[in-house]
C-alpha cells in the first residue's frame, strides 16, 4: 500500500449522504440528518439521512415491486451471475477508496480493513455469483404413477441489518446469497458506519443491478430498524449485532408477519492453550492478535484465554509482551498495528468492564487505559486481566473491546467445563500437539467455529454461525443460500 495515496483519500471531502431507494438518492422524508463523526480524531466527516418509518416503508415497497415484476428474480441465472461478477470487479477496482472510507468511518486499522472489507466483500459476491447457476431443484423418489418435484424459489424481500465493525464484509455475507437467489433486499446499515455500504450499493447499480432490487435506508435502529422488523412486507430478516436487539427483532416478527429472523449475536469465545501446544511463542502472538485486532471489535474474538495451570505464568507473560509490542494509533498510518475504538460510548463501556473485572478479583497485567486522548480520537491500550473466575462478569459478558480475560484450568475436563460455562457459542480454539485431544475438544466445546492451533481465518467456503445465545442460521458457504430460498413441492399425477 502507498501511504501517500492513503493520505490523499483521507483528505477527500465526503458529500452529504442520502438513502438509496429504487435506484435514486433521496433525503429523509422529514429532511432529518445525522452527523458522521470519525473515531480517528473526533472530526465531523459529513451528514447522512436520519431515516423515518416512512422511508423504510418506501424502500420496502420498492423492493416488493421489483420482486413481483421479476426484473431480477426472473432473469436467467447467467444474467444475474454476470451482474454480480461485474459488481465484484468494481469492488476490487475501488478497494482502496472503500477501505479508507470505511476506516475514516469506523476506525479499523487500514491493513486489516483492506483485506477484511472490500477484499472479503468482492470475494463473497463473486463466490455467490459463481454458485447461483449450480443450485438445482430435486426429484423425489416416488412411485411410477406420480412425480414429486421440489422447487427452490426466492423468498421475496429480505431485510438486512448490518453492524458497524465490518460493514462491507458482513453486508456481503448477506447480500451475496440473498441476491444470488433472486430476492430483493432492503439494507439498514449501522447509524455509526453507513458510508461504505452506501458506496457498495452505488457500485451494484453501476454493475447493472436493476433499480429497486437493492435499497438502503440509513438512520437509527430504534426507528428504521424497528420499522423493518415490524414490516408486513419483509419475508426474511438477517441481522448481526447485539443480543438485546436480536430479541427485539424476534418480538417484531411475532407482532407482524412471522418473518423468518436469522441472528448472529456475538460471543465470549474461549481460546484454550494446553501445555503441549506445538509452539507456545507463536500461540502467544496469535492469541494477542485474536483479541486485539480491530481493537477487539470482532464477533469471533478470542476474548477468554483458558491456559493450562502448569504454564499459566510464562504463557500469560508472553501474551502480555505481545500485547505491549502492538502500536496503537491512527488507523490510516501503515506503521500502526491497532486502530481506534469505534466510538466514545464503546470506549467508556470497555473501561467500565475493566473496572468491574478488577473489582471482582481480576489482576490487571497491562493496559486498561485510554490512549492518545489529545488527538480527539478514541484509542485504548490492549488490556490483559488474569485470575478471572469463570462466573465473573468479564468471563460472561461480551465486552467487544481489546480486553482479554485470563483463567486457568488443571485438566481437559475442567477446560471444557469453563469453555462451556457461558450462554454464548460462536467461536473457540484449542492449542495442542495431541490430535486425539484436539478432536475431543472440537466435539466437546459448544460453539459454531472451532480453531485448532490457530485463531481466526477461514474463507467463504465454510459456514459461520453460533449456538446458544450467539444466534441461529449461518453466513458464508453454500449453507447461507438456505436462508434465502423457499422449498415448494409439486405433486404431479402421471
Amino acid at each position: 500500500m502507498d501511504q501517500q495515496k492513503i493520505d490523499r483519500l483521507r483528505a477527500e471531502k465526503i458529500a452529504p449522504q442520502t438513502h438509496l431507494i429504487n435506484g435514486r438518492h433521496v433525503p429523509a422524508s422529514d429532511g432529518g440528518t445525522m452527523d458522521v463523526t470519525s473515531p480517528i480524531d473526533g472530526a465531523r466527516l459529513t451528514t447522512m439521512a436520519r431515516g423515518t418509518a416512512e422511508d423504510m416503508q418506501a424502500a420496502t415497497a420498492a423492493a416488493r415491486a421489483a420482486f413481483e415484476d421479476g426484473r431480477w428474480a426472473d432473469q436467467p441465472p447467467s444474467a444475474r451471475k454476470n451482474v454480480m461478477l461485474k459488481w465484484a470487479d468494481l469492488i476490487e477496482a475501488n478497494a482502496l477508496e472503500l477501505a479508507v472510507l470505511g476506516v475514516r468511518d469506523n476506525g479499523t486499522e487500514i491493513g486489516m480493513a483492506l483485506k477484511a472489507e472490500p477484499g472479503s466483500a468482492a470475494g463473497s459476491i463473486r463466490y455467490y455469483a459463481e454458485a447461483l447457476d449450480k443450485v438445482y431443484g430435486e426429484i423425489a423418489p416416488t412411485g411410477h404413477d406420480v412425480m414429486g418435484l421440489i422447487h427452490k424459489e426466492p423468498v421475496g424481500v429480505v431485510g438486512a441489518i448490518i453492524p458497524w465493525n465490518f460493514p462491507l464484509m458482513i453486508g456481503a455475507w448477506k447480500l451475496g446469497p440473498a441476491l444470488a437467489m433472486g430476492n430483493s433486499v432492503v439494507l439498514k446499515p449501522a447509524e455509526t458506519a453507513s458510508l461504505t455500504l452506501l458506496r457498495l450499493v452505488e457500485l451494484a447499480h453501476e454493475a447493472g443491478l436493476p433499480d429497486g432490487v437493492l435499497n438502503v435506508v440509513t438512520g437509527e435502529g430504534a426507528v428504521v430498524g424497528e420499522a423493518m422488523g415490524l414490516s408486513m412486507d419483509i419475508d426474511v430478516l438477517a441481522f448481526t449485532g447485539s443480543g438485546a436487539t436480536g430479541r427485539r427483532l424476534l418480538e417484531y416478527a411475532a407482532r407482524s408477519n412471522l418473518k423468518r429472523v436469522y441472528l448472529e449475536l456475538g460471543g465470549k469465545s474461549p481460546n484454550i492453550v494446553f501445555a503441549d501446544a506445538p509452539n507456545l511463542d507463536e500461540a502467544a502472538k496469535v492469541t494477542a492478535m485474536g483479541i486485539f485486532r480491530n481493537s477487539g471489535q470482532v464477533c469471533v474474538a478470542g476474548s477468554r484465554l483458558l491456559v493450562d495451570a502448569s504454564i499459566q505464568d510464562d504463557f500469560t507473560a508472553a501474551v502480555v509482551k505481545a500485547a505491549e509490542a502492538l502500536r496503537v494509533g491512527d488507523p490510516l498510518v501503515l506503521d500502526n498495528h491497532i486502530g481506534a475504538v469505534h466510538s466514545e460510548r464503546q470506549l467508556a463501556q470497555n473501561l467500565q468492564f475493566i473496572e468491574t473485572g478488577v473489582a471482582e478479583g481480576g489482576s490487571l497485567l497491562t493496559g486498561g487505559t485510554r490512549l492518545l486522548e489529545d488527538t480527539g480520537g478514541t484509542y485504548m491500550a490492549p488490556t490483559v486481566i488474569s485470575d478471572v473466575q469463570p462466573q465473573a462478569t468479564l468471563a460472561q459478558r461480551e465486552v467487544f473491546g481489546p480486553v482479554l480475560a485470563v483463567s486457568s484450568f488443571s485438566d481437559e475436563a475442567e477446560a471444557i467445563a469453563i469453555a462451556n460455562a457461558t450462554d454464548y457459542g460462536l467461536a473457540g480454539a484449542v492449542w495442542t500437539a495431541n490430535l486425539s485431544r484436539a478432536q475431543r475438544m472440537v466435539r466437546a466445546v459448544r460453539t459454531g467455529v472451532m480453531h485448532v492451533n490457530t485463531y481466526g481465518g477461514a474463507d467463504g467456503t465454510v459456514p459461520l454461525g453460533g449456538v446458544g445465545q450467539s444466534g441461529n442460521g449461518h453466513d458464508k458457504s453454500l449453507h447461507a443460500l438456505d436462508k434465502y430460498i423457499n422449498l415448494k413441492t409439486a405433486w404431479i399425477k402421471l
